[in-house]
């Protein structure tokens, strides 16, 4: 992989703003594991490899049960996942993958009937980071440490 440009030292004040949007999602009303459910799915979709092991780490490390972890590309076909849970990760898909349609309707309808408003503004903000990170980590070639 060829060696990129660092954006965090070329342009620190830029990181400090999306550390700033990390430190609200880690202050937010967000659970622990809606919140590394988002970051995981959402890195998968997107095959950020960094992404991906960092919040694996993170959510075993808060409690995640592995066996979810490993399923979670398949989260459709199980039942190991709450009905709250299913619509966050539906959330997180259809705003991930926001060129084929975008966060639909009916998502959003059952997102309305689960959570209050602030919270659904937290899901939606929650996703949103992961994407940008997802981008800058796979734009600048960011390695998984061994």
């Amino acid at each position: 992989m060829e060696k990129r440009i660092n954006i965090q030292q070329l342009e620190p004040q830029a990181y400090e703003i999306m550390f700033g949007l990390e430190n609200y999602l880690q202050n937010s009303k967000l659970s622990k594991t809606h919140l590394e459910l988002i970051k995981i799915r959402a890195s998968q979709l997107n095959g950020c490899a960094f992404c991906i092991d960092m919040h694996t780490k993170e959510a075993l490390k808060n409690g995640e049960n592995a066996r979810r972890i490993f399923l979670l590309n398949a989260w459709k076909e199980t039942e190991l996942f709450s009905e709250e849970e299913k619509v966050i990760l539906a959330i997180t898909e259809e705003i991930t993958l926001i060129h084929l349609h975008g966060l639909s309707t009916n998502t959003y309808q059952q997102a309305e009937k689960l959570f209050d408003k602030n919270y659904l503004a937290q899901i939606i903000m929650a996703v949103v980071t992961i994407n940008a990170w997802n981008r800058i980590s796979i734009s600048t070639n960011k390695k998984v440490e061994s």
